[in-house]
């Protein structure tokens, strides 16, 4: 009879995983070029990432690896800017996790990047990536997630790729493009008891709020692969590995989920200023720009130099 309980217990933990993920205003989708109103996680070899001798040769390789695993994604509108969606009361992956026994809860721990987008009605795209496997103490990962501003800052990037979508989304958002987020736009972090929280404050750069705008205008004909990682800055952290990935697939502004914004007070950290190296990115970025404008595009599309050292 125990064995019996056990194994509904057991069946019951695993089936909060199957719940968020089919769940929330963006449907899991299949991973195709041609997917609607959805999201998807491309597999990590898609990606180029820093490989095992990338400081004696600079050379990048195909990523082998994720360190968690999709979970979900969110796309939601709310009366003002969403701040730590996961205190909210209504955040469906809390309350899912909540009704798990507290020996699961202990074990599982969850990564929410909440990208944050402001004008007359506030948008946020929440990605939710998890793991209930113990994290190696003293590993990139486990240093990642109880980190400071500093060490937060200085490690955290984004990789995009442009699957679907008119020339002029791809020129200006570029295509493998990488970028350490922390030192772009302003980022706050949140750590809890079984989670760490990033959001990221896509108006606090003009220039990146002006094209994230530009692409939202084809919002339902663009598909882009976004890969989160801890950038690896010495020998013994190669090969870089993604934190996760996800497809977000020709979204619709209007089916958004509305939740309203709640008070709260609680320590954020945050990095206020966009770093020097960002804005040589994006100025190298308007030079192309311009050029495309004057002369149009070679076979549609407009390659950008990513915003790291060579």
């Amino acid at each position: 009879m125990e064995y019996v309980v056990h194994e509904k217990n057991v069946r019951k933990e695993k089936d909060w995983v199957k719940e968020v993920r089919e769940g929330g205003s963006l449907r899991n989708v299949e991973l195709r070029d041609d997917g609607v109103h959805g999201w998807a996680s491309p597999p990590a070899g898609l990606f180029m990432v820093r490989g095992a001798n990338y400081f004696q040769k600079k050379v990048k390789v195909p990523c082998s690896e994720m360190l968690l695993e999709p979970l979900g994604v969110d796309w939601l509108r709310s009366n003002a800017k969403l701040d730590h969606v996961l205190a909210h009361p209504e955040n469906r992956v809390m309350q899912v996790l909540q009704k798990l026994s507290e020996e699961a809860r202990k074990t599982s721990f969850i990564l929410a990047i909440n990208l944050q987008v402001s004008s007359k009605k506030h948008h946020s795209a929440v990605f939710y990536f998890m793991t209930d496997e113990p994290i190696v103490e003293g590993s990139l990962l486990h240093r990642f997630i109880h980190g400071n501003d500093a060490f937060w800052n200085s490690r955290f990037k984004l990789v995009n790729r442009i699957v679907k979508g008119p020339w002029i989304v791809k020129a200006a958002a570029g295509n493998h493009t990488a970028c350490l987020l922390g030192r772009a736009l302003t980022c706050r972090y949140i750590n809890g008891p079984n989670y760490l929280e990033i959001d990221v404050d896509i108006s606090s750069s003009t220039v990146a709020n002006a094209i994230l705008h530009l692409a939202l205008g084809y919002v339902t004909t663009v598909s882009v692969d976004m890969a989160f990682l801890i950038e690896a800055q010495t020998d013994d952290e190669l090969p870089e590995k993604l934190l996760g990935s996800v497809r977000i697939a020709q979204i619709e502004m209007e089916a958004a989920s509305y939740l309203e914004n709640h008070n709260e007070n609680c320590s954020i950290s945050a990095h206020e200023q966009p770093g020097s190296q960002f804005g040589l990115y994006w100025r190298k970025l308007s030079k192309t720009l311009s050029r495309i404008g004057s002369h149009g595009s070679k076979n549609g599309r407009v390659d950008v130099e990513e915003a790291e050292e060579k």
